[in-house]
């Protein structure tokens, strides 16, 4: 795992946008297209998430093959006693082969190293294979819920969408 730079920006659009929308290559189990129409984010977005990162107030961390092949991605993002988690994604050549899990793992040392007490993240309802997934590496559901942001910035969502608050104590 390695700190994303913004000249990885183009690179990771493209990872982001596969593994959640299938774009460009065959679906991956993570694919979000039958819930937005359009892309998961664009190059600005990630080019923020790396200037933030680069001004060290989060952290955008990328998983490079041996080979130089970018495997995932992760954005996590300090808040009071709390580390936020959001964009895992993985490539979908590269998934089902412990990427996440690697991931999920750097995170839990981020927020150690931070000295937060939890990492939360936020996902949708209408994805119980993702919510599963998250559950079977420690996260647990907190309650907490609220309407999916009322805004293109992610696409455009196909029906109205909940998502689900889970947290990891460290």
């Amino acid at each position: 795992m390695i700190p994303a730079t913004l000249a990885d920006a183009p690179a990771l659009t493209l990872l982001i946008n596969e593994a959640y929308r299938g774009e460009g290559t065959p679906q991956s189990w993570t694919t979000e297209n039958q819930l937005f129409e359009g892309p998961r984010l664009d190059a600005d977005h990630v080019r923020e998430m790396a200037r933030l990162t680069r001004d060290h107030h989060a952290t955008l961390l990328k998983c490079v093959a041996d080979d130089g092949r970018l495997l995932g991605c992760v954005y996590l993002e300090p808040k009071d006693s709390y580390l936020y988690l959001s964009t895992l994604a993985v490539a979908p050549a590269a998934q089902a082969q412990g990427v996440g899990r690697q991931l999920l793992a750097a995170a839990v040392t981020q927020a150690r190293q931070l000295g937060c007490l939890r990492i939360v993240m936020s996902v949708l309802s209408a994805r119980p294979e993702l919510l599963a997934w998250y559950e079977r590496h420690g996260y647990r559901r907190t309650g907490q819920r609220e309407p999916f942001p009322a805004t293109t910035a992610f696409g455009r969502p196909r029906q109205p969408l909940t998502l689900i608050e889970l947290a990891l104590s460290v």
